[in-house]
């Protein structure tokens, strides 16, 4: 099926209610894969998000001849290869539509005696990858790209060195691909950041045995150290939480409860913009996952308000600025966001994509360079194309909930990438929305 066989029809009223469970996150998912195959031992994963981004990571493994097998619907168990374990694969590498595990990879493919080839669909070829090949080229990886872009070609490497490096952004994917290649560089390797980006890297690496150093901005480990196998319990993703923390907090009577969630402080930037707009969000029974702090999170409805959210917050909510327009689009007054350039560059421009659906259902958004201004106010319904981009799709879906009349979401089958099951569950909680296609 192509992605724009899959269309979502999502009607206004409605509240959401109840107790809900999101699917595992992503990030944390992706890591799990690859850690528990550089380790020593057995590694047993609770939680995995099946989505088909994090499945695209499994099978690459699977083909480099580590050993994974499904002990349930979302519970895994991986037989590391160890640190130098890992074998030629028969194949490219094909991670589908995630940025991820493309430029993660790209790091830990880098230390390896054989080459590997980096592929992934339509979207991902279009991302931009020269941000992570610089970095590795600098430790003496030998990268081949398509002007910067996938496919990536990564030749045989017997001994990366170690760099400090200074990121001209602050990105996950970019730090973490770098420590991945720094496993295998002699020396240390550090990474400083403009600002903090999330740490799930360096806190599963401890959680697998590898001495980190680790502070807001700033990232190093010594090369050579071996991975010892875990247990991995992953956390709710607090990013297919945020839709349904949206969802109520723009529908007055709303009162739902999202359990289980990781609310790493790295990764909490929705709860803090919700909260600046007015929105009654509470965590409940804090508790760990390993390394990882994890809550319930109650929120209730309520009217929200405009705010400027400016650069320091960006980094933490990332991957949620499409649902925080919509937020803005049912809060009082202007919502102005800025510093918030990386959106252009994700699995669509999503400034750009998230404007012109707006405009499209009657709302008042204007695109600039690094954010978006949107003044609050009524949505009329009507149809948006999601550009094969999940969070896009879901995004506008929840908007119906307060629209004047439907909407119609085109391109909608990459939300398998991330979130299986989304129309299901939506609609559990009080979402009238139907598939087709």
């Amino acid at each position: 099926m192509s992605s724009s066989s899959l269309t979502f029809c999502a009607y206004p009223g409605g509240r959401l209610a109840g107790t809900l469970r999101v699917p595992g996150d992503k990030s944390i998912s992706h890591r799990s894969i690859m850690f528990g195959a550089l380790a020593d031992g057995e590694t047993t994963v609770e939680g995995f998000l099946t989505g088909e981004d994090c499945l695209c990571t499994m099978k690459a493994f699977q083909m480099m001849g580590v050993r994974i097998e499904r002990t349930g619907e979302t519970s895994l168990r991986i037989r590391g290869a160890g640190l130098h374990g890992l074998k030629s694969p028969d194949g490219p590498l094909d991670l589908g539509n995630s940025g991820t595990s493309m430029r993660l990879m790209a790091g830990l493919l880098s230390g390896q005696t054989f080459t590997g080839t980096l592929v992934g669909d339509a979207s991902l070829s279009r991302r931009p990858m020269k941000r992570i090949i610089a970095p590795l080229e600098q430790m003496g990886a030998r990268i081949e790209s398509n002007d910067g872009k996938a496919p990536l070609n990564i030749l045989p490497h017997r001994k990366l060195h170690a760099i400090s490096y200074r990121s001209p952004v602050a990105s996950a994917q970019i730090k973490s691909g770098i420590l991945l290649a720094g496993l295998y560089a002699d020396g240390k390797t550090e990474v400083f950041e403009p600002e903090a980006s999330r740490d799930h890297t360096e806190r599963m690496l401890r959680a697998f045995g590898v001495r980190v150093e680790a502070r807001p901005g700033y990232a190093a480990l010594e090369g050579g150290q071996p991975l010892r196998a875990t247990h991995v319990r992953v956390p709710a993703d607090i990013s297919s939480a945020a839709f349904f923390m949206v969802g109520a907090a723009i529908v007055p009577g709303s009162e739902i409860v999202l359990s289980e969630v990781g609310v790493n402080p790295t990764r909490t930037g929705i709860i803090d913009v919700l909260r600046a707009m007015g929105a009654d969000i509470e965590l409940l029974n804090p508790r760990q996952f390993g390394d990882e702090p994890v809550a319930d999170i109650r929120v209730r409805g309520r009217g929200l308000t405009g705010v400027k959210i400016g650069k320091e917050l960006v980094a933490a909510a990332i991957d949620e600025f499409p649902i925080i327009f919509i937020a803005a689009a049912f809060a009082k007054g202007e919502t102005v966001v800025e510093g918030a350039e990386e959106l252009r560059v994700k699995e669509s421009d999503r400034i750009q994509s998230m404007c012109d659906g707006l405009r499209a259902l009657g709302v008042s958004a204007i695109a600039l360079p690094d954010g978006m201004r949107v003044a609050g106010g009524r949505m009329r319904g009507g149809t948006v194309d999601a550009r094969g981009d999940h969070r896009i799709a879901m995004s506008f879906a929840i908007a119906a909930l307060r629209a004047e009349q439907p909407i119609t979401i085109l391109d909608c089958a990459n939300v398998n990438t991330s979130f299986p099951g989304f129309a299901a569950l939506a609609r559990r909680a009080g979402l009238d929305l139907r598939v087709r296609g």
